[in-house]
């Protein structure tokens, strides 16, 4: 295993160690909040302590930061990738100097995301962090997988980081809301980013197993992907 190939495990890894087990731990804080609400408006209390709530919005926000890093860190490899393979610096030097700006702007956005107060300022942060990640998205170098979208990792994978940015940029309205819109809205974007990170698990052990090593890639692009067969080796 080379270089490249290690640096491309650091993404899925990330995923594995930190993220995955983060989102279970958010779900789990989420459930008990919805049911110490429940609890509280049928009998008037409930044995769940309230730190639940806290904790639920605490490492909710941590969630999305994890998230949409881990989304810049998937797109960062395989732009990185085609620019070193193709050597863009020399044959389309602006080309770099966008994407690099690209990163960058979506990097402060989601900073200053966390740090806006006001709904117009929170609205445009998240516009922003999400336009980011779309627009390195459609970089060459990424494999979207479009004529499988339905079941393509990276659909998932920026669905998935769009709701929790979107998610982000409404929490303050959650609390300030007594008609619950926001909070129903969250709690059903949410569920839908669940089965989307479910997913992702599926998806990401899919491509992990379809993308060769460095020194493989040369015989293995030969191969036709459609009709499953690769050219018989030439004898020696």
């Amino acid at each position: 295993m080379e270089l490249a190939d290690f640096l491309g495990l650091i993404h899925p890894a990330i995923a594995v160690f930190f993220v995955f087990p983060l989102i279970g731990i958010v779900g789990n804080f989420a459930w008990a909040t919805r049911q110490r609400r429940l609890q509280t408006i049928d009998s008037g209390k409930s044995k769940i302590p309230p730190v639940v709530g806290v904790e639920h919005r605490r490492l909710g926000t941590w969630l999305t930061g994890a998230v949409v890093g881990l989304a810049l860190l998937g797109l960062a490899y395989p732009i990185g990738k085609n620019i070193i393979k193709k050597q863009l610096w020399d044959k389309d030097f602006f080309q770099v100097i966008f994407i690099l700006l690209m990163f960058a702007a979506t990097i402060t956005s989601i900073v200053l995301l966390y740090r806006a107060k006001q709904a117009l300022w929170r609205g445009i942060f998240a516009t922003l962090t999400g336009a980011g990640l779309v627009i390195l998205g459609c970089q060459d170098g990424v494999f979207r997988r479009d004529d499988e979208w339905y079941w393509s990792h990276y659909y998932f994978g920026i669905t998935a980081a769009l709701l929790m940015i979107f998610s982000l940029a409404i929490f303050p309205d959650i609390y300030k809301d007594r008609s619950n819109r926001w909070r129903i809205v969250h709690t059903i974007l949410n569920c839908i980013a669940l089965l989307l990170f479910i997913g992702q698990g599926m998806t990401g052990t899919r491509d992990l197993l379809e993308i060769p090593l460095s020194w493989q890639e040369s015989h293995i692009f030969q191969c036709d992907f459609v009709n499953k067969t690769c050219p018989n080796p030439q004898p020696k």
